[in-house]
């Protein structure tokens, strides 16, 4: 299927590893012009090196700036003022019980995970409505809906981000404007590899039981039984994105294995 993606312009955020890095390898190869973004410029001259090994051809830019600021953000949109397709991508989390979460901690995984999309979407949205052709796509998650009592604060983002792609979909009705959110499931990426690294020299046992416990332990509900890879993430939004998904606009895009339960 050709997804119409040849010569648009994609701004990933955070994508020199994992999910988003996925992304923007899997946004180059259908032929869009893709711009990598990380917080320094090592990490973002590895990603472009990588993924043109990959991508023959690849049309790519790099920048590096923070976006979890206001000023990282203002420092990309300079440098790249217009955009086609914007995946907010760009997110952390940490395991933390809630009385344990003080209030830097709900402010900093707010303006990482939710503000940033929303300082990138209030710039990219109104060129794409001059031209009455956009995506933009947030990448969610199944904690969304499941919220992990393990890091609540991690979870209230990703349902902000939900609300907020909802929202600005209506607020764009009518247009050639779509505005989806992603729910991705628990996912192999850079950090999710650590922690169950870490987890598994702390109890002596191999990633694989780690896996195994985490899923019959903690998301029980997945009917995957795996951490998804980083592409099969990335295979959903590049679809999302494409001319052909058209009707898919305000959505919840569930790609998370099966761990939320319910059927709508």
């Amino acid at each position: 299927m050709d997804l119409g993606l040849k010569g648009k312009t994609a701004v990933v955020s955070g994508s020199t590893a994992g999910i988003g890095f996925a992304i923007a390898a899997t946004l180059a190869a259908e032929g869009a012009k893709v711009v990598v973004n990380g917080r320094t410029e090592a990490r973002v001259s590895a990603a472009l090196a990588q993924i043109r090994q990959r991508v023959k051809n690849a049309d790519l830019r790099g920048v590096h700036a923070d976006l979890g600021t206001s000023a990282g953000v203002e420092m990309l949109v300079k440098q790249v003022p217009e955009a086609d397709i914007l995946v907010n991508n760009l997110g952390i989390f940490e395991v933390k019980a809630f009385a344990e979460i003080s209030d830097a901690d709900w402010l900093r995984l707010f303006e990482v995970n939710v503000l940033s999309g929303v300082r990138l979407a209030r710039h990219y949205l109104p060129c794409m409505l001059k031209r009455n052709w956009g995506r933009i796509i947030f990448i969610s998650s199944e904690s969304a809906q499941h919220i992990p009592v393990e890091m609540i604060h991690y979870g209230m983002t990703k349902t902000a981000q939900v609300s907020i792609a909802r929202g600005l979909a209506e607020s764009v009705a009518g247009s050639g404007v779509t505005v989806n959110a992603i729910l991705a499931g628990p996912t192999a990426s850079e950090g999710a590899g650590q922690f169950v690294e870490r987890m598994a020299k702390e109890q002596g046992v191999t990633r694989a039981e780690i896996e195994k416990q985490f899923f019959a332990r903690v998301r029980p509900t997945s009917l995957l039984k795996r951490f998804e890879t980083p592409e099969e993430v990335a295979a959903v939004v590049a679809f999302v994105a494409g001319t052909p998904a058209v009707t898919i606009n305000g959505a919840a895009v569930r790609a998370e294995g099966g761990v939320v339960r319910s059927i709508f």
